[in-house]
This record gives structure tokens, sequence and C-alpha cells, in this order.
């Protein structure tokens, strides 16, 4: 997973200077990190919300990733994925948006009826975030309604180093983003973001915790962005390669592979099948993104109005009509 999750990051990058889609927000070096949080989410009952660097999580759920991509082609908003079906919402570029989303669906699950045993079965919202965007207002109004009402949410940080061009040490007070959870009076972790199974081990914990009945968790992965913050950012303008190489650690892809020789339960020809099948799905992705047509106008009418008016009724009942005889 985490091979093809860096492979298909890369090719990404490559497409978007490629002219195949307009923007992308890569996320390298923090393939650990989304891999072993998407691996603690139950895809049954809980429900992601993602910011728009999440690939390597929807990647993990399983959702398609051509119709993940739509999105970053610019096909149509939201995505072709459907969030209901892959319990992945459509991803934003609003910075802390989906914190917001992540509580009042959590707090929706608390609603079904009184007492614990509401608890049984409790699906865990969980909210993805950067360490730039829990300076935002609207995390504060999150964690702290999340707190009060022991929403079944987890605050999935990732603190990568870097909020665009700011260091985390020059936008988060005190440097930890965890620390804040104290005041709103819930736990939190600090974990190696860039060790797969900590991460893992580290979600599972706090979405058990949640599921209980016992209200939100933090958990902070610290990791590193190797790359840049986006396809339209030149991170030479406010650090160095030496800089890179030596705040981003042990790359977390070898650092894993390592970890599987170690225990026997792979080798070198393991790991050359598993490259090769990683290249070979990026491949096939970049095929169906390649063939990805422009959406018919009339969806507008299906999926932005939830009633339309009389008139926009008419207007879309006349587009059919000649989209039909086209």
């Amino acid at each position: 997973m985490l091979s093809n999750v860096r492979q298909l990051d890369r090719d990404a990058v490559a497409w978007q200077r490629q002219g195949l889609i307009p923007g992308y927000a890569p996320m390298l070096g923090q393939e650990a990190a989304q891999v072993g949080a998407g691996a603690a989410v139950d895809k049954n009952r809980d429900f992601v919300f993602p910011t728009y660097r999440e690939m390597g999580v929807a990647y993990t759920l399983g959702v398609n990733m051509v119709e993940y991509m739509s999105t970053h082609k610019a096909i149509w908003h939201g995505g072709l994925y459907d969030p209901v079906a892959t319990h992945f919402a459509p991803f934003q570029a609003v910075v802390g948006g989906s914190v917001l989303h992540a509580v009042g669906w959590a707090h929706g699950q608390t609603l079904n009826g009184p007492g614990a045993s509401v608890y049984a079965g409790l699906g865990v919202g969980l909210a993805f975030l950067g360490d730039g965007a829990s300076s935002q207002g609207d995390v504060h109004e999150a964690m702290n309604f999340a707190a009060i009402v022991k929403a079944p949410v987890v605050f999935f940080v990732q603190n990568n180093g870097w909020a665009i061009s700011v260091p985390t040490e020059q936008q988060v007070a005190g440097g930890s983003v965890a620390a804040r959870a104290a005041g709103y009076g819930m736990p939190a972790v600090r974990v190696d973001g860039n060790d797969v199974l900590a991460v893992l081990a580290a979600t599972q914990r706090a979405v058990a915790h949640s599921r209980a009945g016992l209200g939100p968790v933090v958990v902070e992965a610290m990791t590193y962005r190797r790359g840049p913050h986006s396809t339209s950012d030149d991170p030479g303008r406010y650090r160095t390669l030496d800089d890179e190489k030596i705040g981003g650690g042990e790359d977390p892809l070898s650092r894993f592979r390592k970890v599987l020789s170690a225990r026997g339960v792979a080798d070198a020809a393991f790991f050359a099948g598993v490259d090769a099948e990683a290249q070979q799905h990026a491949d096939d992705i970049r095929d169906g993104v390649v063939a990805l047509c422009s959406r018919p106008g009339s969806e507008m009418f299906d999926f932005v109005f939830q009633e339309t008016t009389p008139t926009l009724g008419a207007q879309a009942r006349q587009w059919r009509e000649e989209s039909e005889h086209v």
C-alpha cells in the first residue's frame, strides 16, 4: 500500500507538469501517516473528512482513484466518487473547514437515542488537518464543541513541519498541537508519523476511545512534507535541500521495508514486484484520468440544488430534452 501511494503521488505531480491535471497537493513523506490512519478506519461505520492532501487515506480506504483524481482535473466539483458509499467526504481547499463537518457528523451519531446504549456500534468521524490548519479559528470551535458534547471524533493532525512556507515553530505556539487538547479536556497522543505501525496503533486506540462514548481525541503524527505544498509552490524559496534532508528524517517507505526485511517476510525480489505493481496501478489510473470527459451540464440540477425553483426546473427539463436529441 505504501508503495502504491508513493508511486501514484509522484506520478500525479508529473501529470500536472504534463498538463493532464491543473493542480495537485503532493504528500511525499507523509505516506506512513496516511496509510496508518486509513487502515484504522472501519469503512462500514466510520467517516473520513479529508483535506486536499489525503490521497493516501483515500487509496487505503479503496476509493476509486480515477474518480478521486477527477477533482484534480476539475471535471466536476467534489469528485466523481460516492462519499456516502465510500465513507470519504469530498475533499476541499478550505483550510480547517473539514473539521467542522466531522464534528457535526460525529455528534449526529449520538442523537439516535438516550443512554450509553447509543454507543453500541457508534461510527467515529476522523477529521484530517495539518499543523497550519490547527491555527484556524474553525479548529478551535470544532474542538471546543466536540469536547462539550463528547462527539465521537478523532482529530488527526499531520504535523508535516510547514504551513505552506511557514515552519511549525513560527505558527504553532508551544510547537505542539497535541498539547492544546488539554485545554479542551480531551486526551491526545503524539506519534512518530513516519512509522506506519505506530500510527496504526495510535489511531486504533483513539478510535476505540471515541467509539466507547468517551469523547474526542487528538492524534498528532509528526512527519515531514518532503515536496512542495502544491504543484504551484517552490519550496526552494523558503528551505534548502539540506533542510529537507535534516528535517525529513528517515524515509517512511524505506523504514517500513527494513522492518519487513528484518522480520523475514519480504526480500528484494518481493519489493521489486511490489514496485512494478505500483507503477502498473499508477499507469492504469492515468489512463482512466485521460479518458475522463466533461460531465453533462444537466447534472448541476441533480447535485447542486436540493429543491429547484420552477424556472430552474423548466430549464432542467428543456436541457435534458435537447440533450436527448443531440
